[in-house]
């Protein structure tokens, strides 16, 4: 299954795709659906988002986006990685989120994050099995639902750009 980097052909299908984590609670604090016009606004040519499509379909979406304003922070990006429920558990989210490690480490970023749900055991599963080490977790992170949720906060280093 072949991963490419995403265009704005894509935004259907990605807003599709994490429109089905939206409802299925178990991967963002985000409640309100997204519209393919509101993903257009996550290509600003500085951060990667890869798809990958099997028979000309996307199955799954890996992206990046800004971590902190300060220009210290530059290198660092927020990661998402988000899988059609028709393809999980088939291994698209190791092949997308190994497509995103390297398109990070081609446009300069030197560390990827991200906050996972501590109950959503195969994402934190994936990310171990891809070298992302668990730097803790922020208890009470947010409410989804009137409902405290506890995240774990992952990283990883990319080396190539140390």
């Amino acid at each position: 299954m072949p991963v490419r980097p995403a265009t704005p052909r894509d935004a259907a299908a990605i807003a599709r795709i994490y429109n089905q984590g939206i409802e299925d609670r178990n991967s963002t604090f985000e409640t309100c659906p997204r519209t393919p016009e509101d993903i257009l606004g996550w290509f600003d040519g500085q951060h990667p988002i890869v798809v990958l499509e099997e028979a000309g379909t996307v199955l799954a979406f890996a992206s990046t986006s800004s971590y902190r304003p300060r220009a210290c922070y530059a290198g660092i990006a927020e990661f998402s990685v988000y899988v059609d429920r028709a393809a999980r558990g088939r291994g698209a989210g190791r092949t997308v989120m190994t497509g995103l490690l390297e398109a990070a480490a081609a446009a300069g970023f030197w560390k990827l994050v991200s906050r996972v749900f501590t109950e959503n055991t195969a994402s934190l599963r994936l990310l171990d099995s891809l070298g992302f080490r668990q730097v803790g977790v922020y208890q009470k992170h947010a409410r989804l639902e009137g409902v405290w949720r506890d995240v774990v906060i992952v990283e990883r280093l990319l080396p190539e750009n140390l």
